[in-house]
């Protein structure tokens, strides 16, 4: 799994865990949907650490927080 996968894994669990769709987490993070379905799209590459930053605050959770999760441990090089 590359660091993009594991993003868009974690905000799918704290998503499902607060019962909410990405509709409702653009809403409270003061992004477009377009910009949640943006990055939930497997075929992009790349998502910004400030709209993770942006998203984060919606759900009322810090950075660190958002990346204190196994998911992060293990991830694939990136460089190739």
């Amino acid at each position: 799994m590359v660091v993009k996968e594991a993003v868009v894994a974690r905000f799918i669990e704290l998503c499902d865990e607060r019962q909410i769709r990405p509709n409702e987490l653009a809403t409270s993070s003061g992004v477009t949907p377009s910009t949640v379905y943006s990055m939930l799209d497997s075929s992009r590459k790349d998502v910004s650490i400030v709209t993770i930053k942006k998203l984060c605050d919606g759900l009322g959770i810090s950075l660190g927080e958002f990346f204190s999760n196994p998911i992060f441990d293990n991830l694939a090089q990136e460089i190739q």
